[in-house]
């Protein structure tokens, strides 16, 4: 009767861990929804409010990696793609701010990378045919006094994408075990990826 009332006492300890966890993720998310929401609030204001827009109102939305996927989209929801600036209208570009925007969500590293780098596009036949997808591979890093500062350069995988892909095309697959550059190529991360999301 005792080891009842332990394994009781065990579930609703769990159980009381688990509700926590989803209140708290739950309410980090809206907040950090909220401050996606005021980055890029000037500029959906002059959107909705048909002020002429130029290369220099969207340039410095473009250039952040916290605001380059949403001004697109934006963009290209009032037909005004054609003013993004070209140099950010690229599958590095724009996989770039995806996966720095995934690595802020609140389960994940819960902030935007302090630096974010492109390494290389990994190729993978996907089905032993011929039929080809790409990942898009970067390193990043945190400063001090992020938890993950000690672990350095770290390896993050968006994709997949096909030989037709355009830019700011959603991926499936937006990934970091946040693996340290030095434990692992950008081919073994985007094969992990690739083997153990993707599919």
């Amino acid at each position: 009767m005792l080891s009842l009332y332990i394994l009781l006492a065990i579930a609703a300890v769990v159980a009381g861990f688990v509700i926590y966890r989803l209140i708290a993720v739950r309410k980090a998310s809206r907040r950090a929804q909220q401050v996606k929401l005021e980055r890029i609030q000037p500029l959906l204001d002059k959107l909705e409010t048909g002020i002429p827009l130029g290369l220099d109102d969207v340039m410095p939305y473009a250039r952040d990696v916290r605001t380059r996927e949403t001004a697109y989209s934006m963009l290209k929801d009032f037909n005004l793609s054609h003013i993004f600036p070209p140099e950010f209208y690229s599958l590095e570009k724009s996989s770039e701010a995806n996966l720095a925007n995934w690595l802020e969500f609140p389960t994940e590293l819960a902030a935007i990378p302090d630096e974010i780098f492109h390494i290389r596009r990994v190729t993978i036949d996907y089905d032993g045919q011929q039929h080809f997808v790409h990942y898009e591979v970067f390193r990043f890093r945190v400063f001090e006094p992020h938890w993950a500062s000690d672990k350095g350069w770290m390896l993050g995988v968006v994709g997949p994408y096909f030989d037709d892909s355009q830019p700011y095309d959603w991926p499936q697959c937006t990934f970091s075990r946040l693996t340290a550059e030095n434990d692992a190529s950008p081919e073994t991360e985007a094969k992990w990826v690739h083997e153990k999301i993707s599919k």
